[in-house]
């Protein structure tokens, strides 16, 4: 059975995705729609960047994030001169370790939704003389809302299974840092592997859910796939 340790990790797992996945909409929506409308020479390089997590190991992120928000790190020397310290092993830096690991789930999804829209809405809103603000939201964000739908669990779905940039980042700092992925290793490593069984089954049960449901919703919708 879990015990109250295993059900705080499941808690606090739980807000980190929560968390992050809001800040990921937030932020990688509008960075989508500029992806798929601009024809900015740095595009390419930008949606390089944006998919790195996809090929690049989890320690090697989380190494170069602990670098930069570190004490000797730009990142690290911004937030102590204004007063919020450091960020590495702490719940602050878990969620930002999280949501750049997690973005291309969210960013890459909304850009195959964006494209499948083409130009003809966008026209006939501009005949409309609705505001480019009035458009992508009564327009763009009804026509993308399985992409949206996308974005959204399988961003979610990828933070709670983190495991190294989390590790790198947030240490395992119990009540503050220690998600559920880093107490199954916790379990393992003490042999203790009915605990992890029970962790593990949760967060398989949970996935297979949550997929179960996006596909069961999407039926008629080709779901857009972030290595796509």
């Amino acid at each position: 059975m879990l015990n109250s340790a295993d059900l705080d990790t499941l808690l606090l797992t739980f807000k980190v995705a929560s968390l992050a996945t809001t800040l990921m909409l937030l932020f990688g929506t509008p960075l989508a729609w500029w992806l798929t409308r601009t024809r900015c020479a740095w595009k390419g390089i930008i949606n390089a960047i944006v998919a790195l997590p996809l090929v690049l190991p989890p320690t090697v992120l989380g190494f170069y994030l602990l670098v930069l928000m570190g004490p000797a790190g730009i990142i690290g020397k911004i937030t102590s001169w204004l007063g919020l310290g450091t960020l590495p092993f702490t719940f602050p830096g878990l969620i930002v370790a999280s949501v750049l690991y997690s973005l291309p789930f969210v960013v890459q999804p909304l850009q195959a939704a964006f494209s499948m829209i083409g130009e003809q809405p966008l026209e006939a809103a501009a005949t409309l003389r609705a505001s480019p603000f009035d458009t992508f939201f009564n327009v763009v964000v009804p026509l993308a809302k399985p992409g949206f739908l996308t974005a959204t669990i399988l961003g979610f779905t990828h933070t709670v299974g983190e495991f190294g940039v989390v590790l790198m980042v947030g240490g395992n700092i119990p009540d503050q840092t220690r998600v559920v992925s880093v107490q199954i290793y916790n379990h393992v490593e003490a042999l203790e592997y009915a605990q992890a069984h029970w962790l593990a089954g949760c967060l398989l049960l949970f996935s297979f859910s949550v997929l179960l449901l996006l596909y069961s919703s999407q039926k008629s919708q080709p779901i857009a796939h972030p290595l796509k």
